[in-house]
């Protein structure tokens, strides 16, 4: 009996796709009872102005929460895209400075945050390198370039283009949300109906035989850490315009709300199984959760340890339905 060679055109298995509208449909359902929680608890959420203001401070967490899940489908991690944000930062505040347009300062953002991130891949996937050894490294590299050409000092004083992207509203809504939509658009169109997408699914589900498939493995992972690299650039965009300041000490810590969007969003840290949709969700319960808690009054210190337990649940579940699935497929 012949058989067939695995169809490397599915972007899921039909088991995961299962299990991946399950999570999004959990993570959606979490999403909407915190909302009403907080509607009941407080009658300040869930006023217009409030909703607005929390989904524009999902932003930055948000578009830097795409390049992650990339990242995390294919069972990698990237712990630079935190000082990756503030070297691409530094690099649009001096080329802003040197009297360049807002295009050019953008276009030498997204160079800096790309080859840092091409940098990543390369050091995964042709060095053997651990993700989380090669992008530690990177995170302190990415920071001190940052530090030696800002000086350790801020930069501040852009031109009102840069500065309309924070403070313009289309139809009410602030446009960095809907920068911020158009790219979860983008993202999600890349990942289920190309084939760098389904490549990604395939890698983080079973890498070896990705190989064998006849997957570019390895030009793959530099293309998902440069990917990883843009949103970094992006956010640093976002970011820039709403502080109207470049700091080299930005983004320390984003990485680690960047991958609980993720993890919350139900894309699991295993890799092959997750979606930009899922991430969305995660990014928007964390602002709510903030958000919520502000107005509730709690302190800054239990917010962290509230964010801790959401992830750490998260976390359990997602291993939950992983043996879940194993066992339905034995």
């Amino acid at each position: 009996m012949i058989r067939s060679s695995p169809n490397v055109d599915a972007p899921v298995p039909p088991l995961w796709h299962r299990l991946l509208r399950s999570r999004e449909a959990g993570t959606g359902v979490g999403l909407l009872v915190l909302c009403l929680g907080l509607w009941i608890a407080t009658p300040f959420f869930a006023t217009v102005d409030n909703l607005l203001n929390v989904a524009e401070q999902s932003t930055i967490v948000g578009t830097l929460a795409i390049g992650m899940t990339f990242v995390i489908l294919t069972g990698g991690i990237d712990l630079s895209v935190g000082s990756v944000v503030a070297l691409a930062g530094v690099v649009l505040a001096l080329v802003l400075r040197g009297g360049h347009g807002v295009p050019l300062a953008m276009l030498a953002a997204f160079a800096a945050g790309i080859s840092a991130g091409a940098i990543n891949g390369a050091l995964v996937a042709f060095g053997r390198l651990p993700a989380f050894i090669a992008t530690l490294g990177m995170m302190s590299v990415a920071r001190g370039v940052a530090l030696v050409l800002a000086d350790g000092r801020p930069i501040s004083g852009f031109p009102d283009a840069l500065r309309a992207l924070s403070t313009t509203r289309v139809g009410g809504v602030p446009v960095s949300v809907l920068i911020m939509l158009a790219l979860f658009a983008l993202a999600h169109f890349v990942l289920h109906y190309t084939m760098l997408g389904r490549s990604t699914y395939a890698i983080g589900g079973n890498e070896e035989a990705s190989r064998l498939a006849g997957i570019p493995v390895a030009r793959t992972k530099v293309i998902i850490y440069a990917i990883a690299g843009a949103s970094a650039a992006a956010t640093a965009v976002l970011l820039l315009a709403r502080l109207n300041s470049a700091q080299p000490i930005a983004g320390i810590g984003y990485e680690l709300d960047a991958i609980a969007a993720v993890v919350i969003g139900g894309t699991s840290l295993l890799g092959g199984a997750g979606s930009v949709t899922g991430t969305l969700i995660g990014a928007l319960i964390m602002s709510v959760l903030r958000n919520g808690l502000n107005l509730l009054g709690v302190s800054s210190y239990v917010q962290q340890i509230a964010i801790g337990v959401v992830i750490v649940v998260a976390v359990l579940v997602d291993m939950a339905l992983h043996k879940r699935s194993q066992t339905l497929t034995v």
